[in-house]
């Protein structure tokens, strides 16, 4: 089996209100920071995962996304999946 070491990014899709980046935006102006525009808020997870190959790591991590890490009707995600040497 081998090692890899994996990051996960999730964001909202465009077409979905992301209150939490107005939110940050909002106080981004309060601050003077007139500049700021555009803000979206997303989740950044790490993990580590053992797999026979990287097609079989790419895969259950597309499961895992799928099915517990993102929610597929909002939010779009994308992952940097990288060998750990033993």
């Amino acid at each position: 089996m081998k090692k890899y070491s994996v990051r996960v990014y999730v964001t909202l899709r465009a077409s979905v209100l992301d209150t939490a980046g107005t939110a940050v935006e909002s106080g981004l102006h309060q601050l003077g920071y007139e500049g700021v525009e555009g803000v979206r808020i997303g989740k950044y997870i790490e993990l580590s995962l053992r797999a026979e190959s990287q097609e079989k790591a790419e895969a259950d991590l597309h499961e895992m996304c799928d099915k517990l890490l993102s929610n597929p009707v909002i939010e779009n995600y994308r992952f940097e999946l990288n060998p750990v040497e033993a």
